[in-house]
């Protein structure tokens, strides 16, 4: 019987990591193509941009940053990119690892 109920879990489960892997992947698409070019490394370092990885930002501060900008320094994506999108963003720039900590 736990045979049966671990193997149910686990196929649940494929279809729900496979998605979030997606995400990811979508996710560090999309920094590499709009964020990329002034924050270099996939966010590890900073360019023109500061280094993201490891920034003690909150979630708000970043997903807003990321749709309205800043002007004179950063370009506004919120009308480029979906709510998902940007979430999905913020998601990213948190699984960062900061490897100077």
């Amino acid at each position: 019987m736990i045979r049966i109920l671990a193997l149910t879990v686990a196929l649940s489960l494929g279809p729900a990591v496979a998605w979030a892997q997606d995400r990811a992947a979508e996710a560090a698409q999309i920094f590499a193509s709009t964020c990329g070019f002034c924050h270099q490394d996939g966010g590890r370092a900073a360019g023109r941009g500061p280094k993201l990885a490891g920034t003690d930002r909150p979630d708000d501060y970043l997903l807003n940053r990321i749709r309205v900008g800043k002007e004179g320094a950063m370009p506004a994506f919120g009308r480029a990119l979906s709510e998902a999108q940007l979430r999905a963003l913020v998601a990213y720039i948190r699984s960062l690892k900061d490897d100077a900590r």
